[in-house]
Formats: C-alpha cells, sequence, structure tokens
C-alpha cells in the first residue's frame, strides 16, 4: 500500500500563526493494519479526518483569543483539530476526540510541529457516551452533524461530557440536520442562539453555514 501524501502550511492568526501538516488531499489513503476499516471507516472515507475543512477554520478562528481561564475543553470529532492546535497554542486547557485512528497521531505531530504541549486525546466514536475523559466546560466540534441518524447520537455524547453548567459552540456547514439537534439540546435544558458568520476574509468561498451555541446554567 503506497504511503499517503501530506502538505505542509501556515495559517495566520491576528497574534501568531499556526503550522499544519494535512493530507494532500481526499484521494490520499493509507490503512496497513487495517486499523480504519475495523472500525467501519472505508478507503473513501478514510481521508476526511486529515484534510483541513471551512467549518474548521471558522470554529478555530472564532475561538482564537477567547478567555480560556478556568475553562475544561473538548474538542469532539476533532479530525486534524485545528481549533484544538489554537487552543492549545494559547495554553487552554484542551482535550480532543475522534473516531478515526490517525487522529491521534496527527494532533500530537501538528502540536510537536508548532512547538506546544502534546494535546490529551482519546479515540471514542459516538456511541461510546460517557468516557474516560469526564466532563467539560466547554464543548466544541465543527461539521460533525452529518448524517440524519447521528443527531441523536451526537447530541448523548455531547451532553455526557458537559458540566452541569456548560457551553457548547458547534459550527455547521448547512447539511440540514441542525435544527433536529437544536430542538434535542433545548429540551435538555439548554438555551441555545445562532449566527451567520462573515469569514469571506479568510476562505476561498462565502461561509453559508452557521456557528451554533448552546448554554446550559
Amino acid at each position: 500500500m503506497p504511503l499517503a501524501r501530506y502538505r505542509y502550511q501556515t495559517l495566520e492568526f491576528p497574534e501568531f500563526d499556526i503550522h499544519l501538516r494535512t493530507l494532500w488531499d481526499k484521494q490520499q489513503f493509507s490503512d496497513p493494519n487495517q486499523e480504519a476499516e475495523k472500525l467501519g471507516i472505508s478507503s473513501a472515507s478514510w481521508s476526511l479526518a486529515g484534510v483541513l475543512w471551512p467549518a474548521g477554520q471558522v470554529l478555530a478562528r472564532h475561538l482564537e483569543g477567547l478567555d480560556t481561564t478556568g475553562l475544561r475543553i473538548l474538542e469532539i470529532g476533532c479530525g486534524i483539530g485545528l481549533a484544538s492546535l489554537v487552543l492549545n497554542h494559547q495554553r487552554a486547557d484542551i482535550s480532543a476526540t475522534d473516531l478515526h485512528p490517525a487522529s491521534g497521531p496527527s494532533l500530537a505531530r501538528n502540536a510537536a510541529l508548532n512547538e506546544d504541549p502534546e494535546i490529551p486525546f482519546v479515540r471514542l466514536a459516538w456511541e461510546d457516551g460517557a468516557s474516560v475523559l469526564g466532563t467539560f466546560d466547554l464543548v466544541i466540534g465543527s461539521d460533525i452533524l452529518y448524517e440524519a441518524s447521528h443527531v441523536h447520537l451526537v447530541c448523548a455524547f455531547v451532553v455526557a461530557h458537559c458540566e452541569p453548567r456548560c457551553t457548547v459552540i458547534l459550527v455547521d456547514p448547512g447539511r440540514g440536520h441542525h435544527a433536529r439537534f437544536s430542538k434535542r439540546m433545548v429540551a435538555l435544558g439548554f438555551a441555545h442562539e445562532q449566527h451567520q458568520p462573515d469569514m469571506d476574509a479568510v476562505l476561498d468561498s462565502p461561509f453559508k453555514g452557521r456557528i451554533l451555541r448552546y448554554r446550559r446554567g
């Protein structure tokens, strides 16, 4: 099996730069020990956690400069984990999780590339519910509501990792499932608000999605 190809890029933020190694494109594939295959990750979707998506950039730029003092933060479905890398660079207390077995090593490599501490990572599926990670003051994620069947699972996973007083910030690119998710979160006691960010200055094309915010307590 040929090795996957990678690209290096630098993303400029107002106060710092983040250096990033991602897959060269979505055609890359390398699963020599069938780890991803055993988890139900096909060759067609293997690369999706290793590239940089617009929603991930929106989340990272929305959180850049956030006062995270005293907050324990979790990024779920992190993929390449740009938001985690930005928060980690700002010395926030950030942990991350994803189903993909390559996400953890990728996150560690990119943290080292930025000369930052390693980010605690646990590989988890939505179905796993509560985990050894514990609960958090802030839960973040981008483009995680990608299938209608996942809305209930993602909601349960998020709530299982929330402190009684908690904020959840998700960036949804507009796949059509966030209304059902929001309805579930409100039913569980979260206040909900959303807005469309202006990212024309940093993205190649207009971002039509929404930043979703949920608060409890």
